[in-house]
Protein backbone atom coordinates (compact mmCIF):
# COMPACT_ATOMS: atom_id res chain seq x y z
CA UNK A 1 0.00 0.00 0.00
CA UNK A 2 0.97 3.73 -0.88
CA UNK A 3 0.38 6.90 1.09
CA UNK A 4 -0.17 10.11 -1.14
CA UNK A 5 -0.82 13.02 0.96
CA UNK A 6 -1.91 16.39 -0.84
CA UNK A 7 -0.89 19.03 1.27
CA UNK A 8 0.13 22.68 1.44
CA UNK A 9 1.22 25.20 4.09
CA UNK A 10 -1.04 27.93 1.97
CA UNK A 11 -4.99 27.73 1.48
CA UNK A 12 -6.69 28.72 -1.66
CA UNK A 13 -4.10 26.79 -3.95
CA UNK A 14 -6.28 24.11 -4.99
CA UNK A 15 -5.36 21.37 -2.54
CA UNK A 16 -8.96 19.53 -2.15
CA UNK A 17 -9.60 19.63 -5.70
CA UNK A 18 -6.38 17.63 -5.85
CA UNK A 19 -7.17 15.40 -3.68
CA UNK A 20 -10.81 14.21 -4.82
CA UNK A 21 -9.62 14.12 -8.92
CA UNK A 22 -6.09 12.33 -7.86
CA UNK A 23 -8.36 9.47 -5.91
CA UNK A 24 -10.90 9.47 -8.78
CA UNK A 25 -7.59 8.82 -11.37
CA UNK A 26 -6.69 6.76 -9.36
CA UNK A 27 -9.51 4.44 -9.08
CA UNK A 28 -10.19 4.21 -12.58
CA UNK A 29 -7.09 3.08 -13.46
CA UNK A 30 -7.68 0.03 -11.53
CA UNK A 31 -5.96 0.50 -7.65
CA UNK A 32 -8.28 0.31 -4.71
CA UNK A 33 -8.54 3.58 -3.40
CA UNK A 34 -9.35 5.40 -0.12
CA UNK A 35 -9.49 8.70 0.24
CA UNK A 36 -9.11 10.40 3.53
CA UNK A 37 -10.20 13.46 4.68
CA UNK A 38 -8.12 15.40 7.40
CA UNK A 39 -9.62 18.90 6.83
CA UNK A 40 -12.05 19.84 9.60
CA UNK A 41 -13.90 20.94 6.61
CA UNK A 42 -14.80 18.46 4.99
CA UNK A 43 -14.95 19.48 1.13
CA UNK A 44 -13.69 16.25 0.00
CA UNK A 45 -16.84 14.61 1.66
CA UNK A 46 -19.23 17.66 -0.05
CA UNK A 47 -17.78 16.65 -3.72
CA UNK A 48 -18.62 13.15 -3.26
CA UNK A 49 -22.01 13.61 -1.73
CA UNK A 50 -21.03 11.76 1.48
CA UNK A 51 -21.68 12.91 5.10
CA UNK A 52 -18.99 12.48 7.89
CA UNK A 53 -19.33 9.69 10.07
CA UNK A 54 -20.81 10.65 13.30
CA UNK A 55 -19.14 8.23 15.33
CA UNK A 56 -15.40 8.97 14.79
CA UNK A 57 -14.57 11.68 17.17
CA UNK A 58 -12.00 12.90 18.98
CA UNK A 59 -9.12 10.17 19.63
CA UNK A 60 -10.90 7.42 18.46
CA UNK A 61 -9.44 8.32 14.28
CA UNK A 62 -6.33 7.57 15.92
CA UNK A 63 -7.13 4.41 18.92
CA UNK A 64 -10.36 3.01 18.07
CA UNK A 65 -9.85 1.02 14.77
CA UNK A 66 -13.73 -0.73 14.46
CA UNK A 67 -14.38 2.94 14.68
CA UNK A 68 -11.88 4.01 11.93
CA UNK A 69 -13.20 0.96 9.72
CA UNK A 70 -16.47 1.56 10.00
CA UNK A 71 -16.38 5.30 9.34
CA UNK A 72 -15.22 4.47 5.85
CA UNK A 73 -17.74 5.37 3.19
CA UNK A 74 -18.23 3.96 -0.56
CA UNK A 75 -18.24 6.62 -3.10
CA UNK A 76 -20.52 6.45 -6.48
CA UNK A 77 -17.15 5.38 -8.31
CA UNK A 78 -16.10 1.83 -8.62
CA UNK A 79 -13.00 1.07 -6.39
CA UNK A 80 -12.94 4.36 -4.69
CA UNK A 81 -13.75 4.86 -0.73
CA UNK A 82 -13.34 7.68 1.58
CA UNK A 83 -13.38 8.15 4.88
CA UNK A 84 -14.92 12.00 5.38
CA UNK A 85 -14.05 14.77 7.96
CA UNK A 86 -15.96 16.01 10.56
CA UNK A 87 -15.46 19.28 12.56
CA UNK A 88 -14.01 17.53 15.74
CA UNK A 89 -11.18 16.85 13.20
CA UNK A 90 -10.28 20.20 14.40
CA UNK A 91 -9.22 19.27 17.72
CA UNK A 92 -6.88 16.13 16.31
CA UNK A 93 -3.55 18.74 17.78
CA UNK A 94 -4.80 18.36 21.47
CA UNK A 95 -5.23 14.99 21.19
CA UNK A 96 -2.29 14.04 19.62
CA UNK A 97 -0.25 16.10 21.73
CA UNK A 98 -1.40 13.72 24.91
CA UNK A 99 -0.57 10.55 23.27
CA UNK A 100 2.70 8.87 22.92
CA UNK A 101 4.71 8.30 20.10
CA UNK A 102 2.39 11.55 18.30
CA UNK A 103 3.88 12.05 15.22
CA UNK A 104 3.26 8.11 15.08
CA UNK A 105 -0.31 7.53 15.68
CA UNK A 106 -1.45 8.18 11.79
CA UNK A 107 0.66 5.91 10.19
CA UNK A 108 -0.44 3.25 13.17
CA UNK A 109 -4.30 4.42 12.61
CA UNK A 110 -4.22 3.54 8.08
CA UNK A 111 -2.17 0.50 9.24
CA UNK A 112 -5.74 -0.63 10.05
CA UNK A 113 -6.74 -1.06 6.25
CA UNK A 114 -3.15 -1.85 5.28
CA UNK A 115 -4.25 -4.90 3.31
CA UNK A 116 -7.81 -3.48 2.07
CA UNK A 117 -6.45 -0.69 -0.54
CA UNK A 118 -3.57 0.19 -3.00
CA UNK A 119 -3.49 3.44 -2.54
CA UNK A 120 -4.38 5.80 0.54
CA UNK A 121 -4.55 9.49 -0.73
CA UNK A 122 -4.76 12.15 2.29
CA UNK A 123 -6.67 15.68 2.18
CA UNK A 124 -4.95 17.67 4.63
CA UNK A 125 -5.30 21.38 6.14
CA UNK A 126 -3.28 23.79 5.52
CA UNK A 127 -1.27 24.42 8.46
CA UNK A 128 1.83 23.06 10.55
CA UNK A 129 1.26 21.38 13.14
CA UNK A 130 1.48 17.72 14.49
CA UNK A 131 -1.10 16.40 12.30
CA UNK A 132 0.97 17.49 9.42
CA UNK A 133 4.49 15.93 10.63
CA UNK A 134 2.31 12.48 11.15
CA UNK A 135 1.50 13.28 7.76
CA UNK A 136 5.22 14.36 6.32
CA UNK A 137 6.47 11.21 8.48
CA UNK A 138 3.69 8.55 6.53
CA UNK A 139 3.48 9.81 3.50
CA UNK A 140 5.37 8.02 0.62
CA UNK A 141 5.03 11.31 -1.40
CA UNK A 142 3.55 14.64 -0.58
CA UNK A 143 1.94 16.17 -3.80
CA UNK A 144 1.94 19.87 -3.07
CA UNK A 145 0.12 22.67 -5.28
CA UNK A 146 1.91 26.29 -6.09
CA UNK A 147 0.46 29.01 -7.39
CA UNK A 148 3.51 30.43 -9.38
CA UNK A 149 2.92 33.77 -7.84
CA UNK A 150 5.61 35.31 -5.36
CA UNK A 151 3.62 34.46 -1.61
CA UNK A 152 2.71 30.65 -3.00
CA UNK A 153 6.51 30.27 -3.95
CA UNK A 154 7.58 31.54 -0.62
CA UNK A 155 5.21 28.90 1.55
CA UNK A 156 6.53 26.24 -0.67
CA UNK A 157 10.65 27.59 0.41
CA UNK A 158 9.36 27.95 3.73
CA UNK A 159 7.85 23.81 3.53
CA UNK A 160 11.45 22.79 2.20
CA UNK A 161 13.35 24.52 4.69
CA UNK A 162 10.70 22.85 7.22
CA UNK A 163 11.78 19.48 5.71
CA UNK A 164 15.05 20.11 5.76
CA UNK A 165 15.49 21.74 9.49
CA UNK A 166 13.44 18.77 11.45
CA UNK A 167 14.77 15.72 9.58
CA UNK A 168 12.04 15.12 6.84
CA UNK A 169 12.96 13.46 3.92
CA UNK A 170 12.70 16.23 0.91
CA UNK A 171 12.42 13.63 -2.01
CA UNK A 172 9.02 12.95 -0.76
CA UNK A 173 8.29 16.38 -1.71
CA UNK A 174 6.43 16.88 -5.69
CA UNK A 175 5.18 20.26 -6.32
CA UNK A 176 3.50 20.92 -9.13
CA UNK A 177 1.95 24.15 -10.40
CA UNK A 178 -1.49 24.91 -9.89
CA UNK A 179 -4.16 27.43 -10.65
CA UNK A 180 -1.81 28.53 -14.14
CA UNK A 181 -2.80 31.31 -16.34
CA UNK A 182 0.51 31.38 -19.16
CA UNK A 183 -1.54 34.68 -20.04
CA UNK A 184 0.10 36.59 -17.05
CA UNK A 185 3.71 37.07 -16.96
CA UNK A 186 4.70 36.72 -13.60
CA UNK A 187 3.32 33.06 -13.88
CA UNK A 188 5.42 31.87 -16.49
CA UNK A 189 8.44 34.18 -15.16
CA UNK A 190 8.31 32.30 -11.70
CA UNK A 191 7.52 28.40 -13.70
CA UNK A 192 10.86 29.13 -15.19
CA UNK A 193 12.08 30.07 -11.76
CA UNK A 194 10.65 27.42 -9.60
CA UNK A 195 11.63 24.70 -12.24
CA UNK A 196 15.51 25.40 -12.20
CA UNK A 197 15.53 25.61 -8.00
CA UNK A 198 13.51 22.40 -7.36
CA UNK A 199 14.09 19.56 -9.77
CA UNK A 200 11.19 17.46 -8.27
CA UNK A 201 8.86 19.77 -9.77
CA UNK A 202 5.81 17.39 -11.37
CA UNK A 203 5.89 18.11 -15.48
CA UNK A 204 2.35 18.02 -16.08
CA UNK A 205 0.49 21.73 -14.35
CA UNK A 206 -3.51 22.44 -13.63
CA UNK A 207 -4.33 25.36 -15.24
CA UNK A 208 -7.03 27.91 -14.00
CA UNK A 209 -10.57 26.63 -14.51
CA UNK A 210 -13.57 27.39 -13.94
CA UNK A 211 -14.47 23.50 -14.30
CA UNK A 212 -12.83 23.29 -11.03
CA UNK A 213 -15.27 25.66 -9.53
CA UNK A 214 -18.02 23.84 -10.74
CA UNK A 215 -17.21 20.77 -8.79
CA UNK A 216 -19.01 22.05 -5.99
CA UNK A 217 -22.33 22.42 -8.30
CA UNK A 218 -21.77 18.97 -10.09
CA UNK A 219 -20.42 17.51 -6.73
CA UNK A 220 -18.33 15.54 -8.56
CA UNK A 221 -14.62 15.00 -9.61
CA UNK A 222 -14.16 17.31 -12.63
CA UNK A 223 -12.66 14.61 -14.83
CA UNK A 224 -16.05 13.12 -14.95
CA UNK A 225 -17.59 16.15 -17.10
CA UNK A 226 -15.05 17.72 -18.39
CA UNK A 227 -13.11 14.60 -19.16
CA UNK A 228 -12.02 16.12 -22.47
CA UNK A 229 -10.87 19.24 -21.84
CA UNK A 230 -7.76 20.32 -20.57
CA UNK A 231 -8.63 20.65 -17.03
CA UNK A 232 -9.66 16.87 -17.29
CA UNK A 233 -6.99 15.65 -18.95
CA UNK A 234 -4.03 17.84 -16.70
CA UNK A 235 -5.48 15.87 -13.83
CA UNK A 236 -5.11 12.34 -15.91
CA UNK A 237 -1.86 13.27 -16.98
CA UNK A 238 -0.38 14.02 -13.56
CA UNK A 239 -1.80 10.96 -12.14
CA UNK A 240 0.73 9.25 -14.29
CA UNK A 241 3.43 10.77 -13.59
CA UNK A 242 2.80 10.34 -9.54
CA UNK A 243 2.26 7.01 -9.90
CA UNK A 244 5.18 6.33 -11.76
CA UNK A 245 7.28 8.71 -9.18
CA UNK A 246 6.05 6.80 -6.57
CA UNK A 247 6.20 3.20 -7.95
CA UNK A 248 2.61 1.83 -7.41
CA UNK A 249 2.62 -1.29 -9.17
Amino acid sequence: MKIIACYSNKGGVGKTATSVNLAYACARSGKRTLLCDLDPQGASGFYFRIKPSRKLKDRAFFKDVERFVDSIRASDYDNLDLVPANMTFKDFDIFLSRMKNSRSRLKKALKAVDSDYDVIILDCPPNISLLSENVFKTADKIVVPVIPTTLSSRTLEQLYSFFKDNGYQTKKLLPFFSMVQLSKKLHKESMHILRKKYKGLLKPYIPFSSEVERMGVHRAPVITYANKKSIGDAYAEMWKDIEIKTKIA
